[in-house]
């Protein structure tokens, strides 16, 4: 690089030395605009709902003892004037500074549309989608089978420039199969670390070894959270990927106030993220923050909020809920955050066309200033509405 930008400076001087700055700035992966994002950490908060995202709490399942036994504390806690307020006290972090720095989409109330492009609205088919661009037909449960399909986070953790500088953190132990890590040899993180590198996460992993599961494949939020910001802190990825997955299992267990309270943690998990790379010279004003989900939820008939499937996914892994003949109506709806330099601050944003999650890939290398058609050519195109384009 250096080289190419020395000959193209000597030719410069000849022909027109004005030329000088706009030809040594052309940027490595021959994107067009220059590259502003140096680091991304994506995040994703399995199953919630744009419902809760943006309206707050639903008064009918507050209202409803088999969902909420906690009662009138939900209410205290998050309950409003308005759905908006509501939605505020939820989420402060995502509505008080990525609304007001960033970009929303799929706030469906708004008009903002966006939804999975996969057949199934489950979560292996989403996440496959969100990391490779691509709906693949073929995966259709969410079985711990290694992925075929190259994520962006493999092709990017073997670009010279990222080598040993992507990580993933996780509470699903699905994850090390949907990351191909014996392919990919991404350092996936979804269990007691083997090795503790600090006191701190010493103590992090004798403590989930301690604390009672309540799940069989999934750990609480609290320690994928601590080992990401741990790990943040002291490796200073480029790429750092956190998935959170309490509000989809206890969706699935019916505890809608315990639903609320694990997506106002995350909320404050992520406010956490961002402070530390606000206040770290590796990261502040260089790093891109990406939210999303793998899939919505049900909202009529009032359980159907436990649930998401499509009517194709109900003859195969989804055939548990083949009750409902159409399906978990509104399970593949979604939202999307973003904010960081590079991301107009327009809060929220109605595209023309319904966002697509496979177009996150191509975003997220958009905002690294790399053409996504190195990566994948089949992938869904960047999402205009977050990157700010020349």
């Amino acid at each position: 690089m250096f080289l190419s930008c020395f000959f193209r400076l000597r030719l410069c001087l000849v022909v027109c030395p004005f030329l000088v700055v706009g030809l040594c700035l052309t940027p490595v992966y021959g994107q067009q605009k220059p590259i502003t994002v140096e680091n991304i950490i994506l995040i994703t908060i399995d199953g919630l709902r744009w419902q809760e995202v943006f309206r707050g709490l639903d008064a009918r399942l507050i209202a409803d003892a088999q969902y909420n036994p906690l009662g009138e504390k939900l209410a205290q806690n998050f309950a409003a004037d308005t759905q908006h307020s509501s939605a505020e006290k939820l989420m402060p972090f995502l509505h008080e500074v990525v609304k007001e720095q960033g970009v929303l989409l799929g706030n469906r109330d708004a008009g903002s549309c966006a939804q999975v492009t996969n057949s199934w609205y489950f979560s292996y088919p989403g996440y496959n989608e969100i990391l490779t661009g691509v709906a693949d037909p073929a995966i259709d449960s969410n079985a711990s089978i290694a992925n075929p399909n190259v994520t962006v986070l493999e092709w990017l953790q073997h670009q010279d420039e990222f080598a040993n500088r992507v990580a993933v953190f996780g509470s699903w132990d699905v994850f090390p199969f949907i990351l191909n890590t014996e392919r990919s040899g991404l350092p996936v993180n979804v269990s007691p670390m083997e090795h503790p590198e600090t006191a701190y996460e010493e103590i992090l992993t004798n403590l989930q070894s301690d604390v009672p599961a309540l799940w069989p494949t999934v750990r609480l939020d609290a320690f994928t959270h601590h080992y990401a910001l741990s790990y943040l802190q002291n490796h200073k990825p480029r790429v750092l990927y956190v998935a959170y997955g309490e509000t989809d299992d206890f969706a699935h267990d019916g505890r809608y106030d315990q639903y609320i309270m694990a997506a106002n943690r995350t909320d404050r998990f992520i406010r956490q993220l961002w402070d530390f790379v606000q206040m770290d010279p590796t990261y502040r004003d260089k790093t891109a923050l990406f939210i999303t989900v793998d899939h919505g939820r049900g909202e009529e008939p009032l359980e159907t909020w436990k649930h998401h499937a499509s009517k194709k996914s109900l003859a195969g892994y989804m055939q548990s809920l083949a009750q409902y003949e159409e399906g978990i109506v509104g399970s593949e709806a979604v939202w999307m955050a973003a904010m960081g330099p590079g991301i107009a601050a327009q809060g929220m944003v109605s595209p023309i066309a319904c966002a697509g999650s496979n177009q996150i890939a191509a975003t997220l290398l958009g905002l690294l200033g790399i053409d996504y058609r190195t990566f994948n050519p089949a992938a869904g195109a960047p999402l205009e509405q977050v990157m700010q384009l020349p």
